[in-house]
């Protein structure tokens, strides 16, 4: 995205060459573009995306803020945090051979990335085909990748409708914003759109303005000069200066004293904005990432449990009732034990079999989380409820994922809440 972004003229001319030398004096400089959003020491030491970082760009129709996400499996629940906030996804392969086969193979982190995105309500995927110069810019290997991605993004959800491919060399900005004249290597076979295009044409969302205000707290810093800062995406409804919030769990308020939007500062934010806000009238200790700022007048709903339509991934193992997981809600992830109540048809949705021992790859299933304290807690702790609501009230605060021992099993929505505690 680095380079993307120096060719949009989003970093300037002094950036590119400090980030060039600091990479290179380091032994990284083949990621001097990736230090533009990997601003860390330990993610620019290691040359890996840990964290979420965001950005902003325009196209000729669209202003889109680009949320650069880790692709490394030890970083998936930061992968997912990013998600959660996303409205379109970009998923970048590498066509390096033997690269792409690492991360397509079962097991691998670009199926386990589209299946994550499609699961927690993205619809609209764009796939770069990267590194293409690496195989000496060869038509045939772009055609292989994309006819391998097709099908399994048909089978994830992805609609061939909202589904766009392009190759790229990114490293050298070809076919980023321009295209590839038609003496160049990759000019001499793709005459299609660029990356920049595919931008343009993305559909924006409906949003969710007229819903209650719903705010999941993605992270949370102290501001240089302007108190508490709490980041995230605005699910539903508006916030505005001024105004005082609940926030959940817990019994304390805040007041937004500023809201920064775009590197500007605005009066009022709406669904679907990837906002920074800053708080005052209240002491840290009470914000946690994970935590939803909402009306004091129309809260929430906490829940230790609650009703969910799930369907199993490709996993290794059955799911068995009773069962030990991680229950991820946007930026939040908690220890949580599952009980089996039917395994329903994918087509109809009706019920084929109640009170199931386990469950198997591809099933659809109503489940009862619940939640539990985590093993690391003292026998007096006791489990927190998290403030969710149902999918048919509001759909970004009613998608779960289901994770276990590293990975990802399950994906649903929630039926019903269970708010007594």
């Amino acid at each position: 995205m680095g380079r993307l972004l120096y060719e949009l003229g989003r970093m300037d001319e002094k950036k590119r060459i400090a980030n060039e030398r600091a990479s290179d004096k380091i032994g990284k400089g083949s990621f001097s573009w990736a230090w533009e959003l990997d601003g860390t020491n330990e993610e620019r030491e290691r040359g890996v995306t840990m964290d979420i970082a965001s950005q902003s760009l325009s196209t000729p129709r669209r202003n889109i803020t680009i949320l650069d996400a880790p692709g490394h499996k030890d970083f998936i629940p930061n992968m997912i945090s990013g998600a959660t906030q996303a409205d379109c996804a970009l998923l970048v392969v590498d066509a390096s051979t033997g690269e792409f086969e690492a991360g397509f193979d079962k097991g691998g982190q670009t199926r386990e990335h589209l299946v994550l995105v499609r699961s927690l309500g993205v619809t609209q995927v764009i796939i770069v085909v990267n590194k293409l110069d690496q195989v000496r810019n060869d038509k045939d290997r772009y055609d292989e990748i994309c006819e391998l991605l097709r099908p399994f993004l048909l089978q994830s959800g992805f609609a061939t409708s909202k589904t766009s491919f392009a190759p790229a060399v990114a490293i050298s900005g070809v076919n980023l914003v321009t295209r590839p004249k038609s003496n160049e290597p990759l000019g001499q076979w793709y005459a299609g759109p660029t990356l920049l295009d595919l931008l343009d044409t993305l559909d924006p969302p409906i949003r969710a303005i007229t819903a209650p205000l719903r705010f999941p707290i993605s992270n949370v810093f102290k501001g240089q000069t302007s108190g508490i800062g709490v980041s995230g995406r605005v699910s539903s409804g508006v916030l505005q200066v001024g105004e005082r919030l609940r926030v959940l769990p817990g019994d304390e308020s805040a007041v937004v004293k500023s809201i920064e939007y775009n590197e500007g500062v605005v009066p009022w934010a709406a669904a679907g904005s990837n906002v920074t806000l800053y708080l005052t009238l209240i002491d840290p200790i009470h914000l946690d990432i994970g935590s939803v700022l909402c009306p004091p007048g129309d809260l929430v709903p906490l829940a230790m449990s609650f009703t969910a339509r799930i369907m199993t991934f490709d996993i290794q193992a059955p799911l068995i009732g009773g069962a030990s997981v991680e229950l991820y809600h946007h930026s939040r992830n908690v220890p949580a034990t599952i009980r089996l109540i039917a395994i329903r048809d994918r087509v109809t949705g009706a019920a084929t079999k109640t009170s199931p021992r386990m469950l198997q790859k591809s099933t659809s299933a109503d489940v009862q989380v619940t939640l539990r304290t985590s093993s690391m807690s003292g026998p007096s702790a006791r489990a927190q409820p998290i403030p969710i609501e149902p999918f048919a009230v509001n759909k970004d605060m009613g998608r779960v994922l289901l994770r276990r021992g590293g990975e990802t099993i399950a994906a649903g929505i929630v039926l019903d809440v269970n708010t007594s505690v």
